[in-house]
């Protein structure tokens, strides 16, 4: 008995597996997970591209600008198309987009071609075929396991997305220190998207339940109404974007590496990233938890102050420490999120707020590094960096306990 006890307490805390149970979840899973490596390498391969052409950080800042209007517009758009169609095949041609882009990056590299205007305009292309593909992925994901797993199978979403955001970078710095390493960069990004590819295609026909007619702007905006008027969902997402827009420190690290430290940019970038690995790897009591909403509310607090206490740190390590709890909180934050847009959306709207989803978690992190930059260029660094996360944390604190909707939400 002894012995049962401990095994029986860690059954309950580690990550709950049972999704991969399923094959075509399994094959999903691991196929984007090798994805995700893919897209990280290729996301260091760019800029380091540009800068070596062109010398300059505004053309290397013109890469994000050039993203970020595709995502808004085809995150939008192609929910609304994810709940008119069948969403395999939405999801297959998006990603092999993606994927064809990615090799037209490895011939422009191969031929040796130096046009940064090129490749800005594939950035741009890729960027609106990765917007359909993150909206059409999100929405099918309850159509692949059984309702009660639905939090399981987001919190190894996740997970495997974290170590691709940590294994990207490590495998491009070793690749594109080789010759022609640009080439290699791309090239290892087609080949891993390669089993993405080959999991997509052998998904089932998945065909919205109550599918809508042709989509369109009114589509969209049918999309947002729904939002607008169900408190709980448009919560969860004022809350990821007072998270992000107020509280993510990524913009700052330098300045703080450089004169507060001095040092340890590598493991500030790395700290929040560590932290969701380790959230997800024990994240088997996620699941059983009834009040999601303030399960939510209380992970986006956690985030926030301890990225204010990071602010106050007095050495790198103790704030590198509070930046793995705060990544740690931001899994959490993110498997509630998911699972609510999942399970208290109807199977006809999925895709469309699916598509709001990804245009609030890679447009907030944008301005968020926006609103940083700024502060930080006419205020001290530490008010920057925690003056506006100790605001968020009462911000989500009070508003999660005023909707009352949200604080009592329960997955019915």
């Amino acid at each position: 008995m002894t012995t049962t006890a401990p095994k029986n307490r860690l059954r309950r805390i580690a990550a709950d597996t049972r999704p991969l149970a399923d094959p075509v979840f399994r094959r999903t899973f691991l196929g984007q997970g090798a994805a995700v490596i893919g897209t990280m390498v290729t996301e260091v391969a760019v800029p380091v591209q540009i800068y070596d052409l062109t010398h300059s950080s505004f053309a290397v800042g013109l890469a994000g600008l050039a993203g970020l209007v595709p995502l808004l517009v085809f995150g939008l758009y192609g929910g609304a198309v994810a709940d008119a169609v069948d969403r395999r095949r939405l999801y297959l041609a998006s990603s092999a987009l993606t994927w064809t882009v990615t090799l037209a990056l490895l011939a422009q590299a191969v031929a040796g071609l130096g046009s940064v205007p090129l490749i800005l305009a594939l950035v741009a292309v890729q960027s609106g075929g990765f917007a359909v593909s993150s909206a059409v992925r999100g929405a099918i994901t309850p159509a692949l396991v059984a309702p009660g797993l639905v939090p399981a199978a987001n919190s190894l979403t996740y997970t495997a997305s974290t170590v691709g955001q940590v294994l990207g970078p490590l495998v491009a710095g070793v690749l594109l220190g080789l010759p022609n390493g640009f080439c290699y960069a791309y090239a290892a990004d087609a080949v891993l998207f390669t089993a993405a590819l080959y999991a997509t295609f052998r998904l089932p026909p998945l065909r919205s339940t109550e599918p809508i007619g042709r989509p369109g702007l009114r589509s969209v905006l049918d999309g947002l109404r729904f939002l607008a008027g169900r408190r709980v969902l448009l919560m969860s997402f004022l809350l990821d974007i007072a998270a992000m827009v107020l509280a993510m420190p990524t913009a700052l690290f330098p300045e703080a590496a450089e004169t507060r430290w001095h040092g340890g940019v590598g493991l500030l970038y790395s700290s929040i990233a560590i932290g969701s690995v380790l959230a997800g790897l024990s994240s088997g009591w996620i699941g059983r938890v009834r009040r999601q909403g303030v399960a939510l509310a209380a992970a986006v607090a956690v985030w926030a102050g301890a990225v204010a206490l990071a602010g106050l740190a007095p050495s790198l390590w103790l704030a590198v420490a509070l930046l793995v709890v705060a990544g740690a909180a931001d899994l959490v934050s993110a498997v509630y999120r998911q699972t609510i847009l999942q399970t208290a959306v109807p199977d006809r709207m999925r895709g469309r707020l699916q598509g709001v989803y990804t245009v609030v978690v890679t447009g907030g992190p944008r301005l968020g590094d926006l609103r940083a930059g700024i502060m930080a260029s006419a205020v001290p660094l530490t008010l920057a960096w925690s003056g506006t996360a100790l605001l968020c944390v009462v911000l989500v604190v009070a508003g999660a306990v005023l909707a009352r909707s949200f604080w009592r939400y329960t997955p019915s």
